[in-house]
This record gives structure tokens, sequence and C-alpha cells, in this order.
């Protein structure tokens, strides 16, 4: 007995010397490690091929009583190693084999190969014996290798003997290692990562897993019970942020979406950085219509995404198994997904243009070109939703710039777009109806997925906006120029029914049709009512007659349109003309609301503008008249 025994201190001493060593540059690296990824990886590699290179002495001799423990516990800190580097079937196949090696000790019974089935069996062999505790750490690790894997069904099934098992493991065996630990160390041999720590680890991220699951499922009152359950558990402050943040979401399924803002507050307060809480109230409050606080919450979402990435806390013992290698379901990673932070910019400028805070959207609109350029120079692409093309950008800037007053760098934007642009314009488009071909003998186009057509209509929209510049400046040569250039170009664009000839698009068409076709009537209408609002100015009272019934054509629901025809009708003696108009502009209700459309497609609130309450004065006025 005396060699045994010397290969089992050699052997003790030799697994003893990797985890102290693993746990001196884990703890003494600290932020080291932290800092550099690719050195923690190179040390996980080395202990990884230490541990397994001392089992498989270990396992180079027939199975001996007094080494199981050690076998258990070196085979424990390999499998814990194989994990971490994502290897899950090897460390499977290498916690089945070692396991089987020891169960047939302690009572004779098969071993099946199916991992579930395996568990129980080995369970039951190894009884309450001394074997137990390391058995039952090695069965930790199949649940962290299901937990990995979204083996959540297996969990499931498996769910009564985990609990069972563990309770028996919380009440004794952790003291019992504890005391045993306080023994000559270089007697025991010591576990790569603390076993209670791992338990604790798994016990809340199979909550949270399971939890994302049902919500994912429409079961949001059963994901919620088992949540609530888990955000007692002991566990780091990361994961209790997470078990209240997905009850946010539970609640918010449910309806109740004042519940589910105090459970995002409280995920926030658990974790300042569960940057996904503040993205979850934003939504919430949108979908109340409380239009200020969803301001107030994507500035901050904002804010917190542009600081300096914050690491995972580090759980002491736990650096080998974070919580992002548990916790990896589909399920879970929608439901904590934000958008980039330039994307949250774009919608904090876009909201903010839409609500009256001109000035803070234009701002953020500037914020974001400036770190688009910023990103191109340096070859980066911002992660997340993309964001519109920078054309599209350039021209919702545009538009922020002459709402807040400012239309010479409005016009300076739209150059951009349009010296971009406009060389690489088709000479003819086509909208096809869906289902259509392209004629590409003709040289036609179609509207989905070709970037001239956009190009065309990004062009003409620039044109619209300098319009809308010169008119606010007064200058009613250049504003008339600028419209024109507008329509001369949308009309170049014709519209393809199935089984017809191309046709110029009509207002009937929008409301069945895409978003080119829609964007398309808007321009028109809104440049043909921009230049004849331009000839009133000049007292071309005919030629604004003509291009602004042409522009209510197009777009009936253009309110500036409307009222200016009937002033137009006024100044040329046909007032009954003129009432009919203004009241049927009043009593139009648009097909589309204000927030729905591109800033830059809205009528212009700068320009000469008409008084509805003079118009009326005039109607009252003109009523007795029409009476006698």
């Amino acid at each position: 007995m005396h060699q045994p025994l010397c290969l089992l201190d050699s052997w003790s001493q030799e697994n003893n010397e990797v985890v102290n060593k693993w746990k001196q540059l884990e703890g003494g690296g600290g932020d080291a490690l932290t800092r550099d990824q690719n050195q923690n990886h190179s040390r996980l590699i080395w202990c990884s091929s230490e541990f397994h290179k001392l089992l498989r002495k270990i396992q180079g001799i027939p199975p001996i009583a007094d080494h199981t423990q050690l076998e258990l516990t070196v085979a424990y800190n390999a499998c814990v190693c194989s994990i971490a580097q994502s290897q899950f079937s090897e460390a499977e196949l290498l916690l089945m084999r070692a396991t089987e090696r020891v169960v047939p000790m302690t009572e004779d019974g098969p071993a099946a190969s199916d991992p579930p089935v395996f568990w129980r069996t080995a369970l039951k062999s190894v009884g309450n014996t001394a074997l137990t505790p390391r058995v039952l750490y090695l069965l930790c690790l199949q649940w962290a290798i299901w937990l990995a894997t979204c083996q959540l069904k297996t969990i499931q099934g498996f769910q009564d003997e985990l609990l069972s098992v563990f309770e028996t493991l919380s009440t004794g065996v952790w003291e019992e290692e504890r005391s045993a630990s306080r023994r000559k160390s270089s007697d025991i041999p010591l576990l790569v990562m603390d076993q209670r720590r791992l338990f604790e680890l798994l016990q809340i991220c199979t909550f949270i897993a399971q939890g994302a699951e049902r919500l994912s499922e429409g079961q949001s009152s059963e994901a919620l019970s088992g949540l609530q359950t888990a955000s007692s558990l002991p566990a780091p402050r990361t994961l209790i942020a997470y078990t209240h943040l997905l009850s946010g979401s539970c609640l918010a399924h449910m309806s109740r979406p004042q519940m589910a803002l105090q459970c995002y507050r409280t995920a926030l307060e658990t974790d300042s950085r569960c940057v996904c809480a503040l993205y979850q109230s934003m939504l919430i409050y949108r979908q109340l219509g409380n239009t200020q606080a969803e301001i107030q919450a994507l500035r901050l979402l904002h804010s917190t995404l542009m600081l300096p990435s914050a690491t995972e806390p580090a759980l002491a013992g736990a650096h080998l198994l974070p919580p992002s290698l548990l916790l990896r379901s589909q399920s879970l990673s929608s439901l904590l997904s934000v958008p980039s932070a330039l994307s949250v910019l774009h919608s904090l400028a876009l909201k903010c243009v839409l609500h009256e805070r001109v000035s803070e959207g234009v701002e953020c609109y500037l914020d974001l070109l400036a770190a688009l350029h910023s990103e191109d120079q340096h070859g980066v692409l911002a992660e997340g939703p993309p964001l519109p093309k920078l054309p599209e950008l350039y021209l919702q800037a545009g538009a922020a710039l002459l709402m807040a007053r400012r239309p010479a760098d409005c016009m300076a934007l739209c150059d951009e777009v349009i010296t971009t642009s406009l060389e690489l314009l088709p000479g003819k488009v086509v909208l096809e109806e869906p289902g259509e071909k392209c004629e590409a003998e003709t040289g036609a186009l179609c509207a989905e997925g070709d970037d001239r057509v956009g190009m065309l209509l990004w062009v003409g929209a620039a044109y619209l906006l300098q319009g809308h510049c010169h008119s606010h400046l007064r200058d009613w040569k250049q504003a008339v120029t600028h419209y024109t250039r507008c329509f001369n170009l949308l009309v170049k664009v014709h519209y393809k029914k199935r089984g017809c000839q191309p046709q110029i698009p009509s207002a009937d068409m929008v409301g069945m049709q895409g978003t080119d076709l829609c964007t398309l009537q808007r321009l028109k209408g809104l440049s043909l009512a921009g230049r004849g609002i331009s000839f009133t100015q000049t007292d071309q009272l005919r030629e604004a007659l003509r291009d602004l019934q042409l522009s209510m054509q197009a777009l009936p629901e253009c309110t500036g349109a409307g009222l200016w025809c009937g002033e137009v009708l006024w100044r040329l003696g046909r007032r009954q003309e003129a009432v009919a108009c203004w009241e049927k502009t009043w009593s139009f209700t648009p097909q589309s609301s204000v927030q729905s459309l591109s800033v830059y497609l809205q009528e212009p609130q700068s320009g000469p503008l008409v008084d509805s309450t003079e118009l009326r004065r005039r109607i009252q006025e003109l009523r007795p008249t029409l009476s006698a």
C-alpha cells in the first residue's frame, strides 16, 4: 500500500499547485486579467492542460478506492476549464467517464449513455457515502453544460432530483467541506471553483433562463413567479438586476405598466449598469404617451451607453464560469438587447424635433452626424439596428435646422446630398406593382432594392428643403427655382400597374402602395404648394392658383395648399369658391399622423402662413351678404 499512498500525495500536491497557481493569477492579477483577455485565455489553456494531463495519469492505472476522491476532484477541475472554453461535448464525455470509473465500486449497476438517465443511475449507485459530495459537484457541471447549451427542458425534467439533492448538499456537505479545508491543505485535493458559488450561480441562472423562455412563449404569470423567487437568492447584483428586469417585462406583457416601471427602477437601483432596464422604461413611457419621460429616458440611455464598457462584476471563485457563459438562450438575448448608442441618439433627436424641443434635437442630430463621420474615418461600423442611410439623416437634420431658424446650415446639408447623388440619378424610373419584374431593356427600375430610386427622392427632398429655406428668407425667385427643380425631378417617376402602361402616380394610389410612392406624392404636393405660395407673394395669382390646385390633387391633406388656394380665390374675387375651399381643408382628416412621417416630409412651419382666425372672420362677414 505504500506506493499508492505516495502517488496519492504526489497527485494531490500536483493538483493543488495548479489550483493555487490559478487562484494566485486570478486574485493577484485582478484587473489585469480583465484588461488582457488574451493573457487570461492563455492561462486558462495552461490550467486546462495541466488538469487533463494529471487526470490521464490517474486514469492510467486501475481504479483504486483511495484515489476516487482525488480522481473526481481532478475531473471536476478539468471539466470546469473545458466548460470555460465552451468545450461542452468534451466536458460532458469526461464527466461521464470519470463517474463511470467510480460508480461501480459502490454499487453494481449499468451506466446509461443518456445523460439524465446516467446521472440518476449514478446518484442511486453512490448512495450516501463519502463520494456523494464529489459526484454531486460533477452533477453541477453537467447542469452547467445543459444550461450553457440551452437544454432547459432537460433541466426541467431533472429539476426534482436537482432540488432534492442540493437541499441535502446545502444543509450539511458545505460545512463538512469547510471543516476539511481547515485541515492540512496539502492533504486535501482542492477545487478550482468554489462548489457553493457554482451551485448558487446555476440556480439563479436557471431561473433567469427559464423565465425568459416562458416569457417568450407567452407564459408571463409562470415566468413572473419563478423570477420573484430568484430575486431573493444569493447572487451577484447583475443577476439579481436581471430578475427584476425580466419581472418588469412579465408585468408589461400583463398590461401592468406602472408595476413594470417599478421593477425596472429596482433593477437600476440594484445595478446601475443595467441599460436594458432604461431601454424598457423608455418603451413603457412611449406606450403611456409620456413624451417628456420618454425623452429623459432616451437621454439617460444614450449617456449610459457612451460610458466605457463596464466589465461584469468579479465573482469570487467564479471567474472561470461567468454568467454570460451560462445565459446564452436566444429568448434571453432578445429580452436583454438594446439599440446602439447612435441609434438611441437618432431616436432622441427625432423625438425632440417632433415635440417642440427643436434646439435639443438639432444638437443631437449634429452630434450624430459628427459621430458617424468620425466612425467612417476610423473604419468602424455602428452596432445594433441599422440607422437610416446618411442622405436620409442629412435631410432630417436639415429639416430640424430649418425649424430652428438656421436656413443657411440647412441649405449646406442639402447641398451635400445633391452633390453626392445628382450625377447618379437615372433618366427614368418606373415604380412597379409588387410581382412585376423590372424592364431592363427600357432602363426602368423596380422601387424595391434599388438605391437609385431612393437617391432621386433624396435629391428631390433636398431641393424641397432649399425651397423652404429661400421662402423663409423671403427670396421668392430662388424659392420658385428650387421648388421647380424638385418637381421636375419627381415627374421622371412613373407608376406601372400589372398589365398596364406606366402612368404618373396619383393620390388615390398612395394608400395601397409602399413608402416610395407615398414619399413621391408628398414631395410633389409640398413642392407645388411651396411654389404656389411663392407665386402669391409676387402677385402671380393665376400661376399660384394652378400650382395650389395641383398640390391639393397630389396631396389632399396639405393644409397650407388648401388655405392658400382659398386665399388666391378670394383675391381673384371668387369668394364663394374660397369659402368652400377653406371649409373643405378644415374638414379634411389626414390619413397619416404627422409623427409617422419623416420630418422633412412635413409641412413647413416657417415662411408665409395664413391666419385661420382671419379667414373665419371673413367667412362670418360674407354670410349675411350671401343670405341677402
